[in-house]
């Protein structure tokens, strides 16, 4: 089972990345001046709108879960960079180097999610996508609490450990999705 997570793992965000690429050719890398605080806000939407979608009967724009979840994807990734780059005043990589940073920090989360995933046995596949956006929810308000706390945790995993998991959640649910 879990080669064929793996399989879904790769298809999920590489059209993740795709959407990435063509987002980059678009406006570049703008994504570099924005602040933490600003990235886990605009997860916060978009997960806050899955859990609309979810609980609500009507819909008044015509998007549904599966871009909010690609959205939560990127933006994980864009922070993870932020935390290791650093945020700069006018954007500064160009699309090798966002892609080859890209690729770094979602190498580094794949990896996450395969030793947890062994660890737990696949649990996830017996969640509901409701469940995992609770989770995404949750882990938003955890990153937004250690910003307050200016990055410092007493015995907690740190932002970056939470971005990662944010991501995996959101590979799920696509999953999921792609599967019903």
């Amino acid at each position: 089972m879990a080669i064929k997570t793996s399989n879904q793992y790769d298809l999920v965000t590489t059209n993740c990345r795709n959407l990435f690429l063509k987002k980059m050719k678009d406006y570049g890398s703008a994504w570099r001046i924005l602040r933490l605080s600003s990235l886990t806000d605009q997860i916060f939407i978009k997960a806050q709108r899955i859990r609309s979608l979810q609980t609500n009967k009507t819909r008044k724009v015509d998007e549904g879960q599966a871009s909010e979840f690609i959205g939560i994807i990127n933006y994980s990734i864009m922070s993870l960079i932020q935390i290791e780059e650093g945020i700069v005043e006018t954007p500064d990589l160009d699309l090798e180097a966002a892609l080859n940073l890209y690729d770094i920090q979602l190498d580094k989360t794949k990896s996450l999610m395969e030793n947890k995933n062994h660890d737990y046995g696949e649990a996830w596949r017996d969640m509901r996508v409701s469940s995992l956006t609770d989770l995404i929810i949750q882990k938003i308000l955890r990153i937004k609490q250690i910003e307050d706390n200016q990055g410092k945790t007493l015995v907690s995993e740190g932002i970056d450990a939470n971005y990662q998991d944010i991501i995996n959640y959101s590979v799920f649910a696509l999953i999921h999705l792609e599967e019903k």
